[in-house]
């Protein structure tokens, strides 16, 4: 998890000027011999403020739109939102775009990219916004954890919202993608407001964070309910669980985890979940992402035929 949340801010140090902060990137202007040395940008994505009024705290989101999406202006599309913006949300596009190079594969989609308080550093950010109790692990006990019900109050009240009121949507699917605490944020609102999302991706998911309390916020759900409108996609990196090689993690088994969370929820018999997962070869926490994100992509948003 350490060692993830570094690669976070070095990959973010990477792509941050990726995006332009203008409604429109497309209206960039050409190479010019002015702009020789200029930052990278993502033609035809955009960058929009979306402030939290309760934390005071300024979040951006990248959008990028689908290809046709001018062309079809009776058309809504799905909205994938994804955590982690900075690192998951330029490779997330381009695998989109190159998965369907010889034929549709993966239906059109916006793209949505959720990214960390402004001023913070990933690692602050993703660990105070994505995890659900204060009890942080040992070796990070002196940064802030716990406020992500707070942070997804902000989603459903705020970006959910300003997405809705700008682009052409289809609300009733909507899909998250979050990466290890991304996935955690993911399951605890799963089991506390499903109904946000259509389908969520839990990729490499944090179960083990505070002694796997997300397994009591899973029972809490069941108590109180008998079905669980979502569809569902969980991936894991082989070497994510205690092994002989240097890959292989030396925590938590978050394999095993995730297939404890698995048979659980299939065991409750819920009419309306579907849940599916895939335990990748030869990736760890580290190199896992661009696969799942390519599996899940395939998984919760196949192409229609159209």
């Amino acid at each position: 998890m350490k060692a993830f949340g570094l690669a976070i801010m070095l990959l973010a140090a990477a792509v941050a000027p990726a995006c332009t902060e203008k409604a429109d990137a497309q209206s960039s202007p050409p190479p010019s011999v002015a702009t020789e040395g200029a930052p990278y940008v993502l033609q035809g994505t955009q960058v929009w403020t979306v402030p939290d009024p309760v934390s005071g705290r300024d979040y951006q989101v990248f959008v990028s739109l689908p290809a046709d999406y001018d062309a079809s202006p009776q058309r809504r599309y799905p909205v994938l939102y994804v955590t982690d913006a900075d690192y998951a949300f330029p490779i997330i596009r381009q695998i989109a775009r190159r998965v369907n190079l010889d034929g549709p594969v993966i239906e059109p989609f916006i793209l949505v990219g959720l990214s960390y308080a402004r001023g913070d550093t990933g690692v602050v950010s993703r660990n105070r916004d994505y995890t659900p109790t204060p009890n942080g692990p040992r070796r990070a006990r002196d940064m802030v954890h716990g406020q992500g019900p707070a942070y997804q109050t902000y989603l459903k009240t705020q970006v959910l919202p300003f997405i809705d009121a700008r682009f052409r949507t289809a609300p009733d699917r909507r899909i998250l993608l979050g990466h290890s605490y991304g996935g955690l944020l993911g399951a605890q609102i799963l089991f506390t407001d499903p109904g946000l999302f259509h389908a969520y991706v839990l990729g490499s998911p944090s179960f083990w964070f505070d002694q796997g309390h997300v397994m009591t916020m899973e029972a809490d759900y069941a108590r109180t309910h008998r079905d669980l409108p979502a569809e569902v996609f969980m991936y894991v990196g082989a070497f994510e669980a205690p092994g002989p090689s240097p890959r292989h993690s030396t925590g938590a088994d978050m394999v095993a985890d995730m297939r404890t969370m698995e048979r659980v929820l299939k065991s409750r018999a819920y009419p309306h979940l579907r849940v599916r997962s895939t335990v990748l070869a030869d990736e760890d926490h580290l190199t896992v992402a661009p696969v799942g994100f390519t599996r899940a992509l395939m998984a919760v948003l196949p192409a229609t035929g159209e």
